[in-house]
């Protein structure tokens, strides 16, 4: 995900890759620890409140290279009727032919074109989305909260990222006009990421 170089690429990213062990030591393959991460969203609803939900069933991995963060890249899988927004009837309206038609599209996934060091512990990588068979590009900002070795002795990397779409363009268009003006649901979509990763053995 691009956590070892500054925003320059080429050479000049390498060597300061190469120049810091520390960062170096974290290059490697990992897996997304569904315990301590969080895959979620945030909708406007009626104009004026958020509703926030989450996915409770998901896989993914990252591959993280440490000599040249182009290199590096994420894969993550969503089991969408594990779709959670602390509403039975909200959730199983979601789960329909109005939105995620479940039984039909059982999965929403990401699959990771492209890596950036932004400077910092800003990073920003670049995929495909896929949802309701549409796949479209999207950007995640990312940044790096830190490694540590866990009192099990797992080798764990974490980041936040946040990223924004327009819903309509992967088919969600089904809402409702308000009497006082404008519609139930957003089309722009809020998500947000809480990763943990554990290096493979």
């Amino acid at each position: 995900m691009g956590i070892f170089g500054s925003r320059n690429s080429g050479t000049a990213t390498r060597t300061a890759a190469a120049g810091n062990p520390e960062r170096a030591a974290l290059t490697g393959d990992y897996t997304l620890d569904p315990a301590h991460t969080t895959i979620g969203f945030v909708a406007r609803h009626a104009m004026v409140t958020n509703v926030k939900g989450k996915f409770l069933d998901f896989s993914g991995a990252l591959h993280l290279d440490g000599s040249d963060p182009s290199r590096s890249s994420a894969t993550i899988d969503v089991t969408m009727d594990s779709i959670d927004t602390g509403n039975a009837d909200r959730d199983a309206h979601l789960k329909s032919a109005d939105f995620f038609t479940t039984e039909r599209f059982p999965a929403m996934t990401f699959r990771s074109t492209a890596a950036e060091a932004l400077g910092g512990d800003d990073y920003r990588i670049t995929g495909d989305l896929s949802i309701l068979g549409v796949t479209k590009p999207i950007t995640i900002d990312l940044e790096f909260n830190g490694a540590a070795k866990d009192p099990f002795g797992n080798d764990r990397v974490g980041f936040e990222g946040k990223a924004e779409l327009l819903r309509s363009e992967w088919g969600l268009t089904w809402n409702a006009a308000l009497e006082t003006g404008g519609v139930l649901i957003s089309d722009k979509i809020k998500l947000v990421f809480d990763i943990s990763a554990v290096k493979n053995a």
